[in-house]
């Protein structure tokens, strides 16, 4: 099965998500699965993973009964505050969902470049392995080298790096991010979502070709079994639709073996998520 690693779902209100400026007016609706399933189907995947947008548990709990009633959704990424005293409390209740796969914080949004590292948090991280969930990495490039260090510190935590943590794509910007993507590559936990490029390149103006060395990149310092694609499905929508955002990643895999491809389009965030299919059960 191909899925879809990385997308989001909203009832659109102006008080719970600010961020949706004038500028991105196409987000301001409400964005279900119903008018996923078509774009999924269309591009030819039959799964996805969907990921908070609003750091409350109200969310989690929407995004898993969301979960339970759509087959299309094979994982949640939901949000639980990693620094409370009721962490523990807080995981072992919703990690009893089937479809909770890991959950996420927006530490970009965060004033302090080295929020991660902040004991209160760190001790959440701590908590994950147990309940056997990942952790979704939401950074910009300047916060790549805390993420390198919260890594090696949980060698054990299985991480994903979303969007390849926002590359200056639209100036045509590696550096320091080539550099720092390689130090965070190198620990063997940490994963990457193909996801995000198209927002973060020139509206609308962009072309496949833009992306090329920073797939390049990625791939040469995660290798194939470490990567998935995502479209961060409907904010993709700010720069393309949804099949042409899919078919950057689509069209460049076709350079490697078939197997590879499966990897990238699914197999990988299958394994990564613990996702269940037909042929094979989770891992325990």
């Amino acid at each position: 099965m191909q899925i879809d690693s990385h997308q989001h779902f909203w009832k659109y209100s102006p008080e719970e998500y600010p961020w949706m400026t004038d500028s991105m007016s196409v987000l301001r609706r409400d964005q279900l699965p119903g008018d996923l399933e078509p774009l999924l189907k269309t591009a030819g995947f039959g799964g996805t993973i969907a990921v908070q947008a609003r750091q409350t548990t109200v969310e989690t709990e929407w995004l898993l009964k969301l979960a339970a009633v759509h087959e299309c959704i094979r994982g949640v990424v939901g949000w639980v505050d990693l620094r409370s005293p009721r962490v523990e409390e807080d995981l072992e209740r919703y990690a009893k969902h089937p479809k909770l796969s890991g959950v996420r914080h927006l530490v970009h949004d965060e004033a302090d470049d080295h929020f991660m590292l902040l004991p209160e948090f760190r001790r959440g991280i701590s908590k994950l392995r147990r309940h056997n969930l990942t952790y979704d990495l939401l950074l910009f490039p300047r916060h790549l080298s805390a993420a390198s260090q919260l890594a090696r510190e949980f060698p054990d935590q299985p991480f994903v790096l979303d969007h390849l943590a926002k590359p200056g794509i639209r100036d045509g910007k590696l550096s320091p991010w080539r550099e720092d993507i390689r130090k965070l590559a190198a620990l063997p936990k940490v994963h990457c979502k193909l996801s995000g490029m198209v927002t973060e390149a020139r509206w609308h103006q962009w072309r496949p070709d833009d992306f090329r060395i920073y797939l390049d990149t990625v791939l040469e310092a995660f290798g194939a079994k470490r990567v998935m694609i995502g479209s961060d499905w409907p904010v993709c929508t700010l720069s393309g639709d949804y099949l042409s955002t899919m078919n950057v990643v689509m069209d460049y895999v076709r350079q490697f073996t078939a197997k590879v491809q499966a990897d990238i389009l699914g197999g990988n965030c299958a394994r990564f998520y613990n996702i269940p299919s037909p042929d094979r059960g989770p891992d325990l």
